[in-house]
């Protein structure tokens, strides 16, 4: 197998990133994950491949990580967030998708469904309530996201963001 090449670019103590992520609803809720040695939680992706494209990216990662086939439906936003992380400053270009998880991936309203290795992290797989209030107890990066959750933009939208230290989280 070849050496992947993300797209990815490191500077020192900086860091551009390019990252999809999917937001999949069920039963009122909303898949979510993160590694096991973060604190926080945030919407199941990862980084692009150089020469693939973003929905590309959605299924591939969404077939590593959950062993599914997903939809990809469309494109809600486009996010340019800034943030410090692990002692570095990111700027990531994000895409965010709305995305169908099929029938097939398991469903509980509180428990973890799913646990998976993904390079060096362990990660973990939970579905939360789709409201303001569980993402925001959640403290889910991007944060706007959690104040839109309740109304998903009809069209896509571009947004600046700021998320800040997560390292402080």
């Amino acid at each position: 197998m070849s050496k992947r090449k993300m797209v990815r670019l490191d500077a020192g103590n900086k860091r551009f990133n390019f990252r999809i992520a999917g937001l999949g609803f069920r039963d009122g809720h909303v898949l979510v994950h993160r590694a096991v040695h973060e604190t926080f939680w945030t919407f199941p992706g990862g980084r692009a491949e150089i020469g693939e494209t973003s929905e590309a990216t959605l299924r591939r990662e969404m077939q590593e990580e959950l062993g599914v086939d997903v939809t990809v439906e469309r494109l809600l936003w486009t996010v340019e967030n800034f943030f410090h992380y692990e002692a570095r400053d990111f700027h990531e270009i994000g895409f965010y998708y709305l995305m169908t998880v099929p029938p097939v991936f398991p469903f509980h309203a509180t428990e973890i469904v799913h646990r998976n290795r993904d390079g060096k992290s362990d990660l973990e797989f939970k579905w939360v309530p789709a409201t303001v209030a569980a993402l925001r107890a959640l403290d889910i990066p991007p944060y706007f996201i959690a104040e839109e959750i309740e109304t998903l933009p009809e069209t896509s939208r571009h947004i600046v963001w700021h998320d800040g230290d997560l390292d402080l989280i």
